[in-house]
């Protein structure tokens, strides 16, 4: 019996939906603390969908473009909004697809590469993108104005644990495509999640564990719906939305 029931468009649109409950309660229902709890299965499933789209995309820089295109309009946004520099969610998963594309260049250099100067190199090159992140991250005040970025260094690298054993960037290099198990990504992606729910202040987050039940049905499919633009609209569009209403009420 196959259980794996749940394709990759199944998942987001889970995730979309339990975003949008969670915002509902942030911005309409403070004190509901339900409504946040349900909230906090949202982020590790568009997180684990961020490393597979960061796997299967045939065009990484036009990725990254959109990406951070979307996460600067969501920003310049809430700046005008909020007077705030509290970074969104994409300005997390901006880094941490930064940093799943500079390690899956670490694993071609190291595996394919004869040159010893470059994989000390690119090495180098990932540990320091991965550093800059942990920087970022632990900044609190720009000119005086508060400054974070959302679910931290941990929220950051998140995706990356979901990538540690994705060996589909080494074309030809048979002996470690047995190391491609969903299993063991999911079980790397956990190890992630309780460290992030370890480091984040309050006990809300431990509730973000339940998104490892749906992430077991995923079957690795994408669906036949093309929703990719759907869900960079959506973010910043139904945000919007209830900030609006708010502010008409």
């Amino acid at each position: 019996m196959n259980i794996k029931f749940l394709n990759g468009n199944g998942v987001k649109l889970l995730a979309a939906v339990l975003m949008v409950v969670d915002h509902m309660g942030m911005v309409f229902f403070p004190g509901v603390m339900w409504l946040r709890a349900i909230g906090r299965i949202s982020l590790p499933l568009f997180a684990y969908m961020f490393a597979e789209g960061c796997r299967y995309t045939k065009n990484k820089f036009n990725h990254l473009v959109l990406l951070l295109s979307v996460a600067v309009i969501c920003q310049i946004a809430i700046f005008l909004a909020t007077g705030g520099l509290s970074m969104c969610i994409l300005v997390t998963f901006s880094l941490s697809t930064l940093i799943i594309y500079s390690l899956q260049h670490l694993k071609r250099t190291l595996f394919l590469s004869h040159s010893p100067l470059s994989c000390v190199l690119v090495t180098a090159g990932f540990l320091g993108m991965v550093f800059l992140t942990f920087l970022l991250c632990n900044i609190e005040e720009i000119n005086g104005i508060p400054f974070s970025i959302e679910y931290g260094f941990w929220g950051c690298m998140l995706p990356v644990f979901a990538s540690v054993f994705d060996f589909s960037c080494l074309p030809g290099v048979i002996s470690l495509k047995k190391f491609e198990n969903r299993y063991i990504s999911l079980a790397c992606f956990a190890v992630g999640l309780i460290i992030l729910c370890a480091f984040h202040s309050g006990t809300l987050q431990w509730f973000s564990l339940i998104a490892l039940i749906p992430l077991l049905l995923y079957n690795g499919q994408r669906g036949k719906l093309k929703l990719k633009y759907f869900f960079y609209i959506f973010y910043p569009a139904h945000l919007g939305l209830f900030y609006l209403i708010s502010y008409l009420i």
